[in-house]
């Protein structure tokens, strides 16, 4: 298998905090995204909607999609569990990371790709070009703030977000956070249940992958 990544992309770092949580080692191949690696023909032999991450199988199968990524390596590296011991907690781990990727990450992307001058043309990742709609860069920094609150209201109650246990909700939260950072948005220090969680994930080895 090769991991077709780019190290300073924020959607392959949640695979990458993923297998760094699992021990494992996979041979990389890095994108250049700032040349447009990603909309020439090789790479869209891949993948066609051309974004990364790419996991590529050895029988040529290519999987995108970060959390489709994380799914087939959990399920043949099963332990650590990242996505749930039981019934009840895949279906908490799957709500919150859904949650988290639509109101945190999403939003955050929204807010960036719509206001970047060097995304002008790209206001959505894939192969079709989009103009950019200011509008909606000052909506997706709105909807940050409003990610921020709701991670504050569940972290009081719990641990991390699907319980008492680190899983990918937390990793994708904790990407969205961070990439957050690159439009100058951090959580702010009235909202200590989220920056006692944030500090928490944020000094776990895998953090750095």
């Amino acid at each position: 298998m090769r991991f077709h990544d780019c190290s300073t992309a924020p959607s392959p770092r949640r695979v990458r905090i993923f297998m760094a949580e699992k021990g494992i080692s996979l041979p990389t191949v890095q994108v250049d995204l700032k040349s447009g690696e990603h909309l020439e023909p090789a790479f869209r032999r891949l993948n066609p909607w051309c974004t990364v991450p790419v996991l590529e199988l050895d029988d040529g199968t290519c999987i995108s999609e970060a959390m489709a990524v994380c799914r087939f390596l959990e399920e043949i590296h099963p332990d650590p569990p990242l996505m749930g011991r039981d019934a009840r907690e895949k279906g908490l781990v799957a709500m919150w990371e859904h949650r988290c990727e639509i109101d945190g990450f999403l939003a955050a992307a929204e807010a960036l790709r719509n206001a970047t001058p060097r995304m002008k043309g790209r206001a959505l990742p894939g192969p079709e070009p989009y103009e950019q709609i200011p509008a909606l860069a000052e909506r997706g920094r709105k909807r940050v703030q409003g990610f921020f609150k709701a991670l504050d209201q569940r972290l009081a109650d719990s641990a991390f977000l699907a319980g008492d246990t680190y899983t990918v909700a937390d990793i994708t939260a904790q990407v969205a956070v961070d990439f957050a950072g690159w439009i100058k948005l951090t959580i702010p220090e009235a909202l200590v249940h989220a920056r006692r969680w944030h500090d928490s994930v944020s000094a776990r080895p895998s953090a750095g992958a």
